[in-house]
């Protein structure tokens, strides 16, 4: 187990994945992390996500709250301890990812050209028809390689023994998009 504080400190919890431990101690991807932060004390923990924080305010690394009327400006969610993902874990989430992108973009051709989907009974007409990002101006519109949909938001979660699941697909501008784009520039 480490020395720093603030992994030592940790508490599991029970029923819950933990990206970073196991029963056993730290997992494997996360090894070299917890080397580098070991000798980090808790204080200067705290000060570098309190700079993280500053740093995505100043740059407007930001999204509104809409609540009673009035927008509320918050800081997008950011951890400084790090999700890492092993490379096999990363090419599983990636073919899903990628097969679950191409049955949406079948879904929507479908949806603007033949109307199977509709026609079978699988999805009530009512539904696609009431929605309000529902495009009639798109009804039987080639689009170039079939591909309806350019940027995607996959939230991913995971259950208690690691699975990653899907909590939503986001098809229209996810919210964050630039600050991904910004990121790996």
């Amino acid at each position: 187990m480490p020395k720093n504080p603030i992994l030592t400190s940790y508490q599991e919890q029970p029923h819950v994945w933990d990206e970073m431990f196991r029963a056993e101690g730290i997992r494997p991807e996360y090894q070299q992390f917890a080397a580098a932060i070991e000798n980090l004390a808790g204080a200067e923990m705290t000060r570098k996500d309190e700079l993280a924080k500053k740093l995505f305010m100043s740059q407007g690394i930001t999204f509104t709250v809409y609540n009673s009327g009035e927008g509320v400006e918050k800081i997008f969610p950011f951890d400084i301890i790090p999700r890492i993902i092993s490379n096999s874990e990363w090419l599983r989430v990636e073919a899903g990812i990628k097969q679950r992108l191409k049955a949406l973009n079948i879904f929507l051709k479908d949806i603007y050209n033949q109307q199977f989907i509709i026609k079978d009974g699988v999805v009530p007409a009512a539904l696609v028809y009431s929605c309000p990002q529902f495009l009639r101006e798109m009804m039987n519109v080639d689009v170039p390689h079939d591909v309806y949909t350019h940027v995607a938001g996959v939230d991913l979660i995971r259950d208690h023994d690691g699975e990653f699941y899907v909590l939503e697909d986001n098809l229209r501008t996810p919210s964050g998009v630039s600050y991904m784009l910004e990121n790996r520039s």
